[in-house]
Formats: structure tokens, C-alpha cells, sequence
């Protein structure tokens, strides 16, 4: 496969992994069990934006990226967004911890990009982790798809992403 384009369709057999919060497990350092998020059956009914980030807790990852989506879900919301999913390299135990430690219980899936699979199988990658990119899918299609051409938060962040909706 190679990089999405708009216009096409959410490729088949995309998964993700994530620990779901529950108030039992509500605790930073509390490990809950993963399971599989199918996002390529997920977006098929759904408007979904799937944010990448190279490493939770990072600076740029945790200051500049995912403090946009956190602070503007709502207007996510307003515009049709179903559900919001923030990828990295990461395996899903430490995204789970940078969701609590970001105050988010379910409002956006922390999800694990495995071995970066689907990073990898679209070429937006930086290294073995996961590129800096944003991609919304509306029931299926792809309306947006950009990666970072350097580094910092302009394409793939909240506001060029509000753009498009």
C-alpha cells in the first residue's frame, strides 16, 4: 500500500490496540488488558480522525499536538467527528497512561499503531515509529490525509484538520 490520498477507500485490515479507561483502572501507573480497536470496520459507519504522533509524552507530541485535539474536541464534535484516535509507536500500556495523564478517560482513543504496521504500510514513517500525520475517513473514504514535511504541528494539527471538515 502506499500513502492515502483523498478519495480512497480505508484500507482493509487495520487494527490498532488500546487499554479502554474504567474507573477501576483510572490510576496513570494502573494496567488495564488491550484489546483490539478494528478501525477499518470502525470508519466505515463513522467520521473519524486519526492523529499519529512519533512518541507520547514527547514535547511536541504532548505540548503542541494532542493539547489542540484535547482542547477543540468540541468543535470535532460539532463538525461531525465521531470519534477522535491518537496513534504512536507506543505500545498501548503507555498510551493508556498518557490519556490519564492528559485527563481522558474515553472522550479519545490512545491506541497503539503495533510495530507501527499501519504507519508503515501507507510510508509515513520516521524511522521504526510512527510519522507525524493526520488522517480523517467519513464513512469509509478519505477526505484528508497529509504528514508532517518537517518537523513541527502544521498539517496534521487541529486547525488544518477543522479546515477540511
Amino acid at each position: 500500500m502506499s500513502a492515502l490520498n483523498v478519495g480512497d477507500s480505508f484500507p482493509e485490515g487495520v487494527s490498532f490496540t488500546y487499554v479502554p479507561y474504567t474507573p477501576e483502572l483510572a490510576g496513570v501507573t494502573a494496567c488495564g488488558v488491550p484489546v483490539k480497536y478494528d478501525a477499518s470496520k470502525e470508519v466505515k459507519d463513522k467520521k473519524v480522525v486519526i492523529v499519529s504522533v512519533p512518541g507520547a509524552f514527547t514535547p511536541t507530541c504532548q505540548n503542541t499536538h494532542i493539547q489542540g485535539y484535547i482542547e477543540k474536541l468540541p468543535q470535532l464534535k460539532a463538525a461531525g467527528v465521531d470519534q477522535v484516535i491518537v496513534i504512536a509507536y507506543n505500545d498501548a500500556w503507555v498510551q493508556a497512561a498518557w490519556a490519564k495523564a492528559n485527563g481522558i478517560k474515553d472522550e479519545i482513543i490512545f491506541a497503539s499503531d503495533d510495530e507501527a504496521a499501519f504507519s508503515r504500510s501507507i510510508g509515513w514513517t520516521l524511522g521504526a515509529r510512527t510519522a507525524r500525520y493526520a488522517v480523517v475517513v467519513d464513512h469509509g473514504k478519505v477526505i484528508y490525509a497529509d504528514k508532517e514535511p518537517e518537523k513541527g504541528v502544521t498539517v496534521s494539527g487541529v486547525d488544518a484538520v477543522l479546515a477540511k471538515l
